[in-house]
């Protein structure tokens, strides 16, 4: 993240995004497919590091094997395969969602990763418990724990979508998209952007 300044000096918290240019990989119609959908690729890889089917994939639509590739439900414009996607699809003012992999935080407590308040002030004697669960389950029935209680566990690294950011600038020359706010995941990952 970033900060940029609008015309009335105010600081702005932004996200700068490397968008495209995107590859369409494949075309998908409601006759060979059963749905309609564009299939882009994006950031070159290693051809060695690839499949034989995916080499294939990718050179029946005139492109070198892509790092990611994604579809696309909601394409307003008719796109051919081996047709390019930029930057220049975004225009200054509109609102984007944002969807990627949100960092992996590892093995967390629940005042971590659940918001607990924890045990609270050190008294009655107790040592050391000031960030424990509590009591879990009920009385001699059911003599368990139910399913579904928020306990400690492996935090981060799902699915997140962010919706309603602002695109503040587009820089067509770099394939620069920049982003108010923040969006999901880890320095260099990969993200679905959704107008």
């Amino acid at each position: 993240m970033t900060t940029i300044y609008d015309e009335a000096g105010k600081a702005v918290p932004c996200t700068v995004l490397e968008v495209g240019p995107c590859v369409v990989t494949q075309v998908k119609t409601e006759e060979t497919d059963g749905y309609t959908a564009l299939q882009l690729g994006f950031d070159n890889k290693k051809e060695k590091s690839t499949s034989k089917a995916l080499v294939g994939h990718f050179k029946k639509a005139g492109t070198t094997p892509k790092a990611k590739v994604a579809e696309f439900t909601t394409f307003e414009e008719t796109k051919a395969v081996g047709d390019l996607i930029t930057v220049d699809l975004f225009e200054v003012g509109d609102f984007v969602d944002v969807i990627g992999t949100s960092k992996g935080k590892g093995f967390q407590g629940v005042v971590k990763r659940h918001g607990f308040s924890g045990v609270g002030m050190q008294t009655h004697g107790q040592h050391n418990r000031l960030r424990a669960p509590g009591s879990l389950g009920a009385s001699s029935f059911p003599s368990r724990v139910f399913k579904g209680m928020r306990m400690a566990g492996r935090t981060g690294g799902e699915r997140v979508k962010t919706q309603n950011l602002q695109v503040i600038k587009v820089m067509p020359a770099e394939n620069i998209l920049v982003l108010k706010g923040a969006v999901p995941g880890a320095k260099g990952g990969y993200v679905l952007i959704e107008k």
